[in-house]
């Protein structure tokens, strides 16, 4: 429980590792990935889809964060209080997507080894499961979880800011198009909503919250800041790796195929930018295999007291499993991209159902929701919906 002296602000304890751990489940190999692809696809107007994205998340984010930590519950156990059973469905849709995902950010580490290494993609997935799981194990896993994400999520926004110097974007055309478009894709939005907070990584930073004691009204200014924090963090990683890979493109950059990201960070600054690519793959890859897992069996707990009791095997039997559907499957490039858009639609549905859990004064001890929050989701939860339908067309056409 939490006591009366431990008061988390922003910059400091829980509550930043909080925002940290959201950002960085969402700043995994799907994320470099799509952000360089749809930049490539987009250009400029890229920077619009990220401008529509912020705003969504923070609709997403804002309530999804108040409303299960002033109720008190987890997504899964506030959604079951609902409606018997819909929380169940709710943790399964979450945890597949979350598997999907983290065989994606299993693939990632290992090629980061690769880069780093030489070694192959297999090996070096083997090695960073065993780290993941070392970390899991070696100490408390909230204090692990506030720390390792502080830490890392740093590394890497610092080295791809880097980057984005060494590229020499055209920032002013990019800023203009952000606001401006002259192309706007719903697929692309979908995706990179869905790979920012959907699925688990909109429960990832709420239920580490929950976790540590901070709930009810008291703590509500505490989780406005760790939700906007971790929203913030996200996007400012975002914004620096379209900057860079505008910059590199305008400037004559080809991209590889099958590792765009790569492309970006050997343009801009030769072998030295190739193996900070190494170093900022890795890291973005290890803090998503340990956001993806936690979360991903902070919802299981549901099912069973016993694996709330053995959190830690759970944790590593997901990041054991993961390991090895990449190792012998293979190549996940359009995992990370068919995940991702997955979890968008995952998004409204998970949404929806906390929104409507928030009308019920027997879940919410006596909490009424500011309407213009509850505007702001269901505003979120239709364009979402919409715009999943309407990618899906498109990807069956």
């Amino acid at each position: 429980m939490r006591s009366g002296k431990f008061k988390p602000t922003l910059f400091s304890g829980v509550g930043l590792g909080a925002a940290f751990l959201m950002a960085n489940s969402s700043i995994g190999p799907g994320f470099l990935t799509q952000t360089t692809v749809f930049t490539q696809q987009l250009l400029y107007s890229f920077g619009f889809v990220i401008l529509v994205s912020l705003l969504l998340d923070i609709g997403a984010q804002l309530n999804t964060w108040r409303i299960l930590t002033i109720s008190e519950l987890r997504a899964q156990d506030l959604a079951n209080r609902l409606l018997p059973g819909l929380g169940y469905l709710l943790s399964v849709l979450v945890i597949l997507g979350g598997f999907a995902f983290n065989i994606g950010n299993i693939a990632g580490c290992g090629l980061g080894v690769n880069v780093l290494t030489g070694l192959s993609f297999q090996h070096g997935a083997i090695i960073s499961c065993v780290a993941a799981l070392v970390l899991f194990w070696i100490r408390e896993i909230g204090k692990m979880l506030d720390h390792f994400t502080k830490i890392v999520g740093s590394i890497k926004i610092l080295l791809t800011l880097f980057i984005a110097f060494s590229a020499h974007p055209p920032l002013l055309q990019a800023i203009h198009r952000t606001f401006i478009p002259e192309t706007i894709s719903s697929q692309a939005i979908v995706t990179i909503v869905g790979g920012t907070v959907g699925g688990y990584i909109t429960f990832s930073g709420a239920h580490r919250l929950l976790d540590a004691g901070i709930k009810g009204k008291e703590s509500m200014q505490e989780v406005n800041r760790s939700a906007m924090s971790g929203i913030i963090i996200s996007g400012l990683m975002r914004f620096i790796l379209f900057l860079a890979t505008v910059g590199v493109l305008v400037h004559g950059a080809v991209l590889e195929h099958d590792n765009p990201p790569a492309g970006v960070f050997r343009f801009a600054a030769g072998e030295f930018g190739y193996r900070v690519f190494g170093v900022v793959l890795w890291s973005a890859a290890i803090s998503s295999v340990i956001g993806a897992a936690y979360t991903s069996v902070s919802f299981m707990k549901t099912f069973h007291p016993l694996l709330a009791k053995y959190e830690r095997l759970c944790i590593s039997i997901f990041i054991l499993l993961s390991t090895a559907v990449f190792v012998f499957i293979g190549k996940p490039r359009q995992l990370l991209l068919f995940a991702g858009a997955i979890n968008g639609f995952i998004l409204p549905l998970a949404l929806a159902i906390i929104l409507v859990a928030v009308t019920r004064k027997r879940l919410m001890n006596g909490y009424r929701h500011p309407l213009w929050m509850q505007a702001a989701g269901w505003l979120v939860v239709l364009a979402m919906g919409w715009m999943s339908v309407d990618a899906f067309i498109s990807w069956v056409r």
